[in-house]
């Protein structure tokens, strides 16, 4: 079994020279990176990323990820402990914390408070935080990356104040980078697969109008703009998308 000082050590050397690293730090995030690799949703990508850094940041007890909406709210996707939630959703309340100071940060993106209670910046958060039994907070910028306002971040809690430390907050670094990287390639992976599958419906809706519009031409003897115009005005009048209307008009040919 790995001891406390011997994850210390390989925090350390991680830091100092990952390609130096061949301990079980090292193992995990290469392990984290072949997980993140496999993930094919954002849920997935986040998971594994907070029971990652819960394996590899001792003084880490509760992890979350904060998200930032569209409409430039706040929420939590993922957790390891329902207590994180809890602690994220008073910074939301409160507009202050390290998890929302995070999003909002540029360069690094990091925001660490290791003792709430002392923090000067976070004055109405620490004494509430205190009281639901967090002592310290770290928390890391997600994607994109040196911008502000960022669209999420990695939140890592200490329940007792002084023990996350500067190479946790290096640590923390690296796996913000593994999942803003992660999360990137998903969510424009999935903008790719939703832009195709629109483009496609687009040629196929072409095409069919295309089809109705050589019907109509043949069977009247109109010209291309005359037959499009039959089928705009029947689409309006019948309160039907033109694609469907030129569908089944290229459907019951036979019938016409």
């Amino acid at each position: 079994m790995t001891t406390e000082q011997e994850w210390a050590e390989e925090r350390e050397l991680f830091v100092a020279s990952p390609s130096a690293a061949s301990g079980p730090l090292a193992r995990e995030f290469v392990a984290l990176a072949e997980n993140l690799m496999t993930a094919s949703t954002v849920a997935e990508v986040l998971e594994r990323v907070i029971h990652a850094a819960k394996a590899v940041i001792p003084g880490a007890d509760l992890v979350s990820v904060t998200l930032r909406d569209p409409d430039d709210g706040f929420r939590t996707p993922v957790e390891t402990d329902v207590l994180a939630t809890r602690l994220d959703e008073l910074q939301y309340a409160l507009n202050e914390g390290p998890c929302v100071a995070a999003t909002r940060k540029g360069g690094l993106g990091v925001v660490h408070a290791p003792d709430l209670l002392a923090s000067p910046e976070f004055p109405r958060y620490g004494p509430p935080a205190r009281e639901l039994g967090a002592g310290g907070v770290l928390a890391v910028g997600l994607f994109p990356q040196g911008e502000a306002p960022r669209m999420g971040a990695l939140n890592l809690y200490s329940l007792s104040t002084g023990v996350l430390d500067d190479t946790d907050r290096d640590v923390a670094l690296v796996l913000a980078a593994h999942a803003s990287t992660a999360l990137a390639t998903t969510q424009a992976c999935a903008a790719a697969d939703l832009e195709a599958a629109q483009l496609r419906e687009a040629l196929r809706s072409r095409d069919v109008i295309g089809q109705a519009k050589g019907i109509l031409m043949e069977r009247r003897g109109i010209s291309a703009d005359e037959a499009f115009d039959i089928l705009r005005r029947t689409s309006q009048d019948l309160n039907v998308k033109l694609a469907q209307v030129a569908e089944t008009l290229a459907g019951r040919r036979a019938d016409l």
